[in-house]
């Protein structure tokens, strides 16, 4: 695991990196968000390679109509930058708060996709079939407001990289 995020392998010391538990997880600046959607887990690293881990949703696996669009739902997989939030007014859709975390891919380009809430996220997150955005990150609404913070703490900047399974993120990392 001490290789989790490309960008922390440099920094990262030869001991293990240590696992903190979700409640116990204190943002830090230069934290990065890393989104596993083979698994549906999501992780946030400090630059020494600590690591919290935990459930997320991610994109639905087949193509949808939405918006008046029709595309492939499951969530891509690139590098992204969080550079902008906003509120959004469906908190069905959104979360109780309606907190949208914008990702921009390649920390330039806007795009529709996002990390959030849902009005049922609980439900989402407790089962094993967790392929239910139209391609956003879904998140619970203690781990948005980590994300939120670290955003803060980030000077309204937050790397996330997307991945289906680890093994490609390890690869690519150990070949930097």
């Amino acid at each position: 695991m001490s290789v989790l995020f490309g960008f922390v392998v440099a920094t990262t010391p030869a001991a293990s990196p240590a696992f903190i538990p979700v409640q116990e997880w204190v943002p830090m600046q230069h934290d990065r968000f890393i989104a596993d959607t083979e698994a549906n887990m999501g992780y946030i690293v400090h630059d020494d390679g600590s690591y919290t881990a935990f459930r997320i949703g991610s994109g639905q696996q087949k193509t949808v109509h939405y918006m008046g669009i029709t595309y492939d739902a499951a969530t891509p997989l690139a590098h992204w930058e969080v550079k902008s939030t906003t509120i959004q007014t469906d908190r069905g859709t959104f979360g109780p708060t309606g907190f949208f975390l914008r990702l921009y891919e390649n920390g330039k380009d806007y795009t529709s996709y996002g990390i959030h809430s849902t009005g049922n996220i609980n439900d989402i997150l407790a089962g094993n079939d967790r392929y239910k955005s139209m391609g956003c990150i879904l998140v619970s609404n203690q781990v948005l407001n980590l994300l939120a913070k670290t955003y803060e703490l980030n000077d309204h900047d937050l790397d996330v990289v997307t991945v289906f399974g680890l093994s490609d993120l390890l690869a690519s990392a150990t070949n930097m």
